[in-house]
This record gives C-alpha cells, structure tokens and sequence, in this order.
C-alpha cells in the first residue's frame, strides 16, 4: 500500500508556501532588540587628546545623558548644526555620560528615536571629579556642558542652550 500525498494546488496555498521563508524571517527580525546609532567608548586618556587637538578644526563637544531632561531638549540642535556643517572644518561630537552599565539599553535606542546622527561617545571613566577640571576648571561636573573650541581659543558653558545660543558660541570660534 502505499501513502497518498495530498498536493496544495490552489494558487493561495502556493503564495503562502513561496512567502513561507520570508514571513518567518520577518517574525525573527521582529524578536531582536530594537538597535539605534551606535556609539564608541571613550576613556579619560581619550578624552584629554581630544581636547588638546591643535588643529584648523572647530570642535563642538556636548556633555550629556538620556535621564538628563535640558540635555535632551537640546541635543537636537547640536545634530542640526553637524547635519548642516558641509564643508566647514567643524566636529561635533556628543560624549554621554550614562551609567556604562545602562547604556545598551538606553544610548541606541534615544539615538534612534531623536534621529541622532552626530557621533556619539559613552564615557566609560566614572571618577569624574579626576577629569572634569582637565575639560574646564570652571566646570561643576553638572550637565548639560558644552565646550566649543579651535586651537587655544575655547568657550565652555555649564547650562542648557538655545539653539541661537549654541550657534552664537560656535560662530565666536569658527569666524
């Protein structure tokens, strides 16, 4: 005797079998964490050569996190300016200070969410007190911070910024 083999010969069923594939990927891809930009680690040594760049670029450095309410009102502005800085020699660069423990979780999913586009960097050295004076001796260690700078000509802001005041302080530098 032998076993009959029913055949699915109905266009519907035919569809259904071709998309078979691609609908179990989809529910696979569905069951992955939500990935947004990613971000790089930045150490203090890191840091510290960065803020000591001489060079014929303007740097636009942001201190900030995602549980910090005026960091995240005004993040957004420091994106536009890099999304618009074209051809003029002008970084920004966002250095987060979230518990490195919560960042996974946090950072890319808020970048993706806030269209964040400008690199990002988590500081991964906590002891801030060690290595906040070496940014600015003036800095209390209270976010959000921003220091502008080219060369030896630098602006340090301990507070939240309008976008007409972060564009004002980088203009002082750039021209």
């Amino acid at each position: 005797m032998y076993a009959q083999v029913q055949t699915f010969n109905s266009p519907v069923c035919f569809i259904l079998m071709k998309l078979a594939p691609f609908i179990l990927f989809m529910i696979f891809q569905a069951s992955l964490p939500v990935k947004g930009q990613s971000y790089k680690e930045i150490d203090r040594d890191q840091l510290m050569a960065l803020i000591g760049e001489i060079n014929d670029t303007t740097y636009v450095v942001n201190f900030w996190a995602t549980w910090c309410s005026p960091c995240v009102k005004e993040i957004g502005y420091f994106n536009d300016i890099y999304r618009n800085s074209g051809e003029e020699k002008l970084q920004v660069l966002l250095i987060s200070l979230d518990f490195p423990n919560q960042a996974e979780n946090r950072i890319p999913p808020f970048l993706k969410e806030k269209d964040i586009t400008a690199p990002v960097f988590l500081m991964t050295d906590l002891k801030y007190n060690e290595w906040i004076d070496q940014v600015d001796p003036s800095w209390s260690g209270a976010i959000p911070a921003t220091l502008i700078f080219r060369n030896d000509r630098r602006i340090f802001l301990e507070k939240e910024l309008t976008r007409e005041e972060l564009l004002e302080n980088v203009n002082q530098i750039l021209n």
